[in-house]
């Protein structure tokens, strides 16, 4: 292991609150077990997860750090146990279950991607998170393919202009919402083929006009409650709904007779508290069929605006105020 300081900083709040409780602090440097690396950061993206941990409202899985941040990118600095020390010096961004917004993280080595020359660091750190959410609940979960058409909502999150990008790269129609006329300006500008303005028009109507009637194979929500009903009418026979968050309500009503009728497909996922193994697999994945786009420099996320780590609570101030188009990224030194 090379020489490690024993300290860092970090924003580790001691309780739930808004912005102002996400200050810097001194923390152990963690080390890492075996099957695991050290990274020290250069950049760590900023998710809305983040913004419930930080209200008390989304707590760590077990064995996770209470330090915040969900995806990293920077250097290799130490191996744990059974990790190829090749991995030394290596640039990697890496999903994680907690600990990013730190000068230094530890990751499973096999949730590790190499970090390619077309992408920068700050580029690396605000792919993971939107990147492994898409193509698991998108392409996995609702087994889009190539000449599908696909509604998503929060067309201009970062989960939102993920999934524009990864849409256009693999042949899909991608319907997206957004909440004003310059969102979706900035989002039919990034890709996608049709941005409703919900706040204006009802989506409802809207996908069906543009669909001619037929529907969507899917949707990916992550607002929940009353949303879901409606999307379900935005579906073609056989489509596949799924949910990845609930911004709107837990809970929904929902009409079972037309789910049976059309045989529509209702599911959902939430990936951070999903094992390591499953991570590992999704990673594989997304280096064999995704990553050599990015190598390529066809695939990168859409960056708002980047903070250093101590100025963490205007960060999550942006994201709050729901001003921002695509990601928002920490970094240190």
């Amino acid at each position: 292991m090379h020489a490690l300081p024993d300290v860092m900083t970090a924003i580790d709040p001691a309780q739930p609150g808004g912005p102002e409780v996400l200050v810097p602090v001194e923390r152990p440097v963690p080390r890492p077990d075996a099957g695991e690396v050290l990274i020290r950061v250069a950049a760590a993206g900023v998710n809305r997860p983040d913004v419930l941990q930080r209200k008390g409202g989304y707590p760590p899985p077990p064995g996770a750090p209470s330090i915040p941040g969900l995806e990293i990118a920077g250097e290799v600095v130490a191996t744990g146990e059974g990790v190829d020390s090749e991995l030394l010096g290596q640039k990697v961004c890496a999903l994680i279950a907690g600990g990013g917004y730190a000068d230094y993280a530890v990751a499973p080595a096999g949730q590790c991607l190499p970090v390619p020359d077309a992408l920068t660091l700050v580029e690396a750190g605000a792919m993971p998170e939107t990147l492994f959410t898409v193509w698991t609940n998108l392409f996995e979960r609702a087994w889009v393919a190539e000449g599908d058409s696909v509604l998503v909502h929060g067309g201009t999150s970062g989960i939102g202009t993920m999934a524009i990008k990864l849409a256009k790269l693999f042949g899909l129609t991608i319907i997206v919402t957004a909440g004003s006329d310059e969102k979706c300006a900035k989002a039919l500008a990034l890709g996608a083929d049709h941005a409703i303005n919900y706040r204006t028009q009802d989506f409802v109507e809207a996908v069906q006009a543009i669909t001619a009637g037929a529907g969507v194979a899917a949707v990916l929500d992550m607002v929940g409650g009353d949303y879901v009903p409606r999307n379900l009418r935005c579906l073609a026979d056989d489509g596949r709904h799924v949910s990845i968050a609930v911004q709107r309500g837990i809970e929904a009503t929902i009409p079972i007779v037309e789910v049976m009728r059309r045989r529509l497909t209702l599911t959902g996922s939430t990936l951070r508290p999903r094992d390591a193994e499953f991570k590992a697999l999704v990673a594989d994945e997304l280096h064999r069929t995704v990553w050599p786009l990015v190598e390529e420099g066809r695939l990168k996320p859409e960056i708002d605006a980047t903070f250093p780590l101590a100025r963490a609570a205007d960060a999550h101030r942006l994201m709050e105020s729901g001003d921002h188009v695509g990601k928002i990224v920490l970094t240190t030194g």
